[in-house]
């Protein structure tokens, strides 16, 4: 799984005005790799409660989601697709990682992430 998360991940970032144009090569590539790296994501936090949860906070969120996923995200203009990206990312992240949390904090791996929420 480390070895897919360090090698495999690849989504290219274009200029919004290149994937602006949602029939454009370019932008349904880019998309078909954000989604694959989603899926490769609720697959590295299924291993929750098998694999130490600092392996897979690591590899999940601090290698998967801040160095490929948010990056997306953040370039894709605010709106439904960035809505709907937000909360697929969301949904792949246990429930239990946030059962010790004080109110209107976070995961430190997650302050990008609930920054760009909060916005």
């Amino acid at each position: 799984t480390k070895k897919s998360v360090e090698e495999d991940v690849f989504i290219p970032l274009y200029p919004r005005s290149t994937v602006e144009d949602k029939s454009s090569l370019r932008s349904k590539f880019q998309e078909r790799r954000f989604w694959s790296a989603v899926k490769l994501l609720s697959n590295v936090v299924r291993w929750d409660g098998i694999v130490q949860e600092d392996k897979i906070r690591d590899l999940g969120l601090s290698k998967l989601l801040n160095r490929y996923l948010l990056l997306n995200i953040l370039n894709t203009p605010l709106g439904p697709d960035n809505i709907e990206k937000c909360n697929k990312v969301v949904a792949c992240l246990p429930e239990r990682w946030f059962q010790d949390l004080k109110g209107g904090s976070t995961l430190p791996e997650l302050l990008n992430f609930s920054q760009h929420l909060l916005q």
